[in-house]
């Protein structure tokens, strides 16, 4: 099977790959009809944008905190991405005295830019397919061995490979990476950088303008950007924050043009999405569909409270900002894949592709022999976890979301990482988890958190199959009084507070009192109540994993002759298209960009996601734009529209012109096609940018901050 998927890959790589769709691994750009890219629009050659051994593009592209991207775009180490990718930083670094998210922020001087504890910046070095070396492996173990002792074979190999890759770049990460669901490995280095300082950013009332509302939405006028700086040793090489490290010097930054985008006009973006479903059955993706329907009821109720503290309290918004929005995105996109899904007939589609899959199959021996069971496989696993499947995903958005439950887990994770006497935590494992969850006390706030487990636990016994109830509370969880038990478990719990805790693992007999804490029986029968659905749900996840091994190898000898790229899984990628318009609906035509005018247009002083800073305002009214407006209309455009695919963790990704300039940068897709991680859309199928101008704009003449743009390398 392995050979004619081999054989699938080569024949596509001598194809030219649709424009639009397609999320392509760098190495094999230089292998793929190099008319495609040129055909396309762009201007570089497949070695420009990746080398493994000369300086390219990639040089350029981080992955940012590890699950965003962002790109350098100064030669002192200089980093925009996205407003949202920045998000929890800038919320960590924020005080009621200094509120950074709410006010913004610009560092005036290198002196004043803030070290963020925890924020990492990856470097791509290299990506090398070793599937062929592998799978050699595994047949040197010989006709005869066991399945077992190839697979030892390979993981030998495996290691051997890894070890090499370390030895020959020092200071670097090294990983394989599995692609096209285990048929594919690329070993990947990555250089890390851990000195990474906050240097600026729009006030949120900028930076996420039209909040939820707005998310996912077009037209969209979100200055979703902000600016961090990567610090390095003297030798230039990664180092941990000392007051001493220097801004790093890249080997690549980009360009930023000030030409601006017409309609047709070619784009691409490189960066690192996260996950996409694109070989997932039919089966599969209903059963996506219904526990994404569990978190967005069981996300409701927990916004819905958490939404009404925040508007209440200045103090619990910053507090809570980053949490709401966290689970808001999610949230709302799973309501607009749901939609899209019914709309676009999915499921359906998928039905039809997989029947005339196995029809393909059918006409060979062979290929029934290698894939004919897969499809089978993959339905039964899927029918068989199901239950086990919604049941943890009930759990993990229900009573796990419960703060006090979460704390618990956090401490008993870290403190059970201690040494034990007696099987007994001791006093350093204790003052260990103590230390894991200190920082979360920050933004808790205990009664909303009552408030919100009082719900969350009336709803969990309502939604839940009664064999899932909670034990070891106390009392019976079927009928017990649950505001009341919520009373005493917040009035009782030693995890409420810093303060309780520590006193409480320096007192006497301090760990039974940590282990009888009621939170602490809360957290285990929870996870108790999730453990119970794992040996099913294990055993099922493995043979749905061969299957959809079999499954993803023969729809590409299904579909040799045709451009193929692995779904997305936070490797570098590019994907190219063109900036376009897009018909949503009968009778309405969205043009490709948005504009100032549109920010005061949607004001609305009563809504905090719509409200408008008096600096933009008179910014807008003295029509003060400096050389950032429009050329055409000199208007500042605010954000546009193209068709490249991309998916979460592209946010902050660079959107560049066809000479590698840096244009914009992706931050959104659009609500008509939502089920764009599963079936692309050309027709539908837009990803958001915030122009670059409407950055530079923002950073100059609302921040006040021209010292970084001449810091920037400028072409107009």
């Amino acid at each position: 099977m392995k050979r004619f998927f081999m054989l699938a890959v080569a024949t596509m790589l001598a194809v030219s790959a649709r424009a639009d769709e397609g999320m392509w691994l760098l190495p094999l750009l230089q292998k793929m009809n190099k008319s495609a890219l040129k055909e396309a629009g762009c201007h570089l050659s497949p070695a420009e944008i990746y080398s493994a051994g000369k300086t390219s593009l990639k040089d350029a592209i981080v992955h940012f905190g590890g699950g965003c991207t962002g790109e350098i775009i100064s030669d002192e180490g200089l980093v925009v991405t996205n407003h949202h990718c920045g998000y929890s930083h800038i919320q960590a670094l924020s005080t009621p005295e200094h509120n950074y998210l709410m006010d913004g922020f610009w560092a005036m001087t290198r002196a004043e830019e803030i070290p963020c504890k925890g924020l990492t910046v990856t470097f791509l070095q290299s990506m090398e397919d070793v599937t062929a070396t592998l799978e050699k492996a595994g047949k040197k173990a010989g006709k005869d061995a066991s399945d077992e002792e190839k697979a030892k074979a390979v993981q030998e190999r495996r290691q051997e490979l890894l070890d090499a890759a370390k030895k020959a770049n020092p200071g670097c990460e090294v990983g394989i990476v599995p692609f096209y669901n285990d048929n594919v490995a690329y070993l990947i280095v990555s250089k890390v950088y851990r000195d990474v300082r906050f240097v600026g950013a729009p006030p949120a009332s900028i930076g996420k303008f039209g909040g939820e509302t707005d998310n996912w939405m077009w037209p969209r006028h979100t200055g979703d950007f902000s600016m961090f700086r990567v610090y390095a040793g003297a030798d230039n090489e990664p180092a941990d924050f000392a007051p001493e490290n220097r801004p790093y010097q890249p080997k690549k930054h980009l360009k930023i043009s000030l030409k601006g985008l017409k309609s047709q006009d070619y784009t691409m973006i490189l960066g690192y999405p996260g996950r996409t479903q694109r070989f997932q059955t039919a089966p599969q993706l209903a059963q996506m569909i219904a526990t994404n329907r569990i978190r967005i009821d069981a996300r409701t109720l927990r916004q819905g409270i958490m939404w009404e503290a925040m508007c209440a309290d200045p103090d619990v918004q910053l507090k809570y900002a980053n949490k709401y929005a966290s689970s808001a995105n999610g949230w709302k996109k799973w309501q607009g894949e749901e939609l899209a899904f019914e709309k676009l007939d999915i499921i359906g589609r998928e039905q039809r592709k997989e029947a005339a899959f196995m029809d393909w199959v059918a006409e060979k021996r062979s290929r029934i022999d290698a894939y004919g069971g897969a499809l089978t496989r993959i339905q039964e696993a899927v029918k068989a976890a199901a239950a086990d499947e919604n049941a943890i995903t009930l759990i993990t958005e229900v009573p796990f979301r419960i703060e006090l439950v979460t704390i618990a887990s956090r401490f008993a994770a870290a403190a059970g990482k201690g040494p034990r006497q007696d099987n007994a935590l001791t006093p350093e494992a204790l003052k260990m988890g103590l230390e894991a969850v200190r920082s979360y006390y920050r933004d808790y706030v205990p009664e909303l958190d009552r408030k919100e487990a009082a719900a969350l636990l009336a709803y969990y016994r309502e939604q839940a199959d009664s064999a899932d109830f909670l034990q070891g509370l106390g009392e019976d969880f079927a009928t017990m009084d649950i505001p009341a038990y919520v009373d005493k478990l917040f009035s009782n719990s030693v995890f409420t507070s810093a303060e309780k805790l520590g006193e409480a693992i320096n007192g006497e007999q301090a760990a039974e009192v940590i282990a009888g804490d009621p939170a602490s029986l809360l957290h285990r029968a929870v996870i108790a109540a999730a453990l119970a659905h794992y040996p099913n749900y294990t055993a099922q996840a493995k043979l749905l994993q061969e299957g959809s091994r079999q499954f993803a190898a023969g729809l590409l000898e299904w579909e040799k002759g045709q451009p193929s790229y692995p779904d997305a899984n936070s490797t570098m990628r590019l994907t190219w298209g063109h900036v376009l318009p897009y018909s949503p609906k009968d009778a309405v035509l969205y043009r490709h960009y948005s504009t100032l005018t549109g920010v005061m247009e949607k004001e609305d002083p009563e809504n905090p996601e719509f409200i408008v800073p008096a600096r933009l305002k008179e910014l807008y009214r003295t029509r003060d734009f400096g050389p950032y407006a429009d050329a055409a209309d000199g208007m500042v455009h605010t954000c546009f529209l193209t068709n490249n695919d991309i998916t979460g963790g592209n946010s902050g990704s660079p959107v560049l012109n066809a000479d590698g300039e840096l244009v914009g940068l992706a931050f959104d897709g659009n609500w008509e096609s939502m089920s764009s991680d599963v079936m692309f859309e050309p027709d539908l199928q837009r990803c958001i940018c915030v122009d670059i101008r409407y950055v530079l704009f923002l950073v100059d003449r609302f921040g006040g901050a021209p010292h970084i743009v001449k810091e920037l390398d400028i072409v107009k």
